[in-house]
């Protein structure tokens, strides 16, 4: 017995199939150059039953997988008339024996579930993180120019690159080039080393942060929208954090909105209330950020040493912003707790505070007004109440709010 297959319809306007079987193992091709040979014969249901009947005169038999769907009436005839030749051809002399029958079967194309879904392989990374790298600044094939910081210090990249990385240089850069060479893209509020850390990250997806220097970084990550590297640096200052930075780093949580930072800025300060408040980042503080401080019950420091922190802090923002201190002093000096200060103490304030206004005459008012009536004063409620680092003195037992 002997097996022929017919080939499966191909859709119009496609490439055959690769499961279709070369028109040469086919009965009407023997013999036949290739660019002779039919197209792929289908059969569509009318014909179906036609077939059925005239194939019993011939002697073959179907196995049918799948049924095609087109077939033209003369591929039909040419497909019966080339397999009762071929028979006749192949049916031996002198023989009385009936001719093989013939079996035509029919398969199936493949379908996409068939095929071979493919497999990513991945390179070696650090070859491809080394040869980014060493475009960063590198004016070989650069498109853009920037000039950054104070300094204006010129940094060479590539916009295709920033662009498809940051959407903040997306928009910065999308605008169409102009004939000639293109002018330089003047960014004075981002510090150089910084900049040149938010390039190092968007060509390579890593960076090299520094103590000094990562609090600008951070900043620059924040302005330009890069999440991925803002996490990073976060985890960073949490892991450098000490007396010198955290002032700093408390500044850009507030300033940014970085709640979780400012929790542990916060925390550090109130564990080295002290050495904290002698710091240059804490005369540097905003009074959005220093009043969080001020509210604190946990601040290992006495009252006095806080009074005379936060009338430097009001010196040093008053010579800057050339605003008088008392000015600048007034959303903040509200929560200093007068009320824990001795008579003797309370009298020096205010002695001082006559010669150079700082604090409101009305709150060292009710400050006097809790030791006449030896008891705390419940409206002023935490004014009256000690914190962890407050001296005990002799009035702070008619206080009526304890330290919590």
């Amino acid at each position: 017995m002997e097996t022929h297959r017919l080939p499966t319809p191909t859709p119009p306007g496609q490439a055959p199939s690769p499961g279709l079987i070369p028109h040469q193992l086919l009965p009407w091709t023997t013999g036949a150059p290739a660019s002779a040979s039919p197209g792929p014969l289908p059969l569509p249901p009318p014909y179906l039953s036609l077939f059925l009947s005239l194939s019993s005169s011939l002697n073959f038999s179907f196995s049918v997988n799948r049924l095609p769907e087109l077939l033209p009436l003369s591929g039909l005839s040419n497909l019966l008339t080339s397999s009762k030749a071929w028979q006749a051809s192949h049916r031996p002399t002198n023989s009385s024996r009936p001719p093989k029958p013939l079996h035509f079967l029919f398969l199936p194309a493949p379908t996409p579930c068939m095929e071979n879904p493919g497999l990513v392989v991945h390179g070696q990374t650090s070859s491809f993180s080394t040869a980014l790298r060493s475009l960063v600044n590198n004016p070989q094939y650069s498109d853009v120019c920037f000039v950054v910081g104070q300094e204006r210090q010129e940094v060479f990249a590539h916009r295709c690159l920033l662009a498809c990385r940051c959407n903040f240089f997306q928009r910065l850069l999308g605008t169409e080039l102009g004939p000639g060479v293109p002018s330089p893209v003047v960014l004075s509020t981002v510090p150089a080393e910084a900049f040149l850390a938010v390039l190092e990250f968007l060509y390579t997806n890593s960076v090299k942060l520094h103590r000094h220097s990562v609090l600008e970084v951070l900043t620059a990550a924040v302005e330009y929208g890069l999440e991925e590297l803002r996490e990073l640096c976060l985890e960073f200052v949490v892991k450098v954090l000490d007396v010198e930075l955290v002032c700093e780093a408390l500044q850009v949580a507030v300033t940014f909105g970085l709640g979780p930072l400012q929790e542990r800025c916060i925390a550090f300060i109130e564990a080295h209330s002290q050495e904290a408040l002698r710091t240059r980042g804490f005369l540097e503080l905003s009074a959005a950020a220093l009043l969080p401080l001020l509210r604190s019950d946990k601040l290992c420091v006495d009252e006095v040493e806080l009074v005379r922190a936060a009338r430097s802090w009001a010196r040093v923002g008053a010579a800057v912003l050339e605003r008088p201190v008392a000015e600048l002093a007034a959303p903040v000096v509200r929560e200093l707790r007068l009320a824990l200060l001795a008579p003797a103490e309370l009298s020096a304030l205010e002695e001082q505070n006559r010669r150079e206004p700082f604090i409101p005459v009305e709150q060292i008012v009710e400050a006097w007004k809790c030791h006449a009536l030896r008891r705390g004063d419940a409206a002023l409620g935490a004014l009256c109440r000690r914190r962890r680092g407050t001296l005990p003195r002799e009035h702070h037992r008619f206080l009526d709010l304890p330290f919590k």
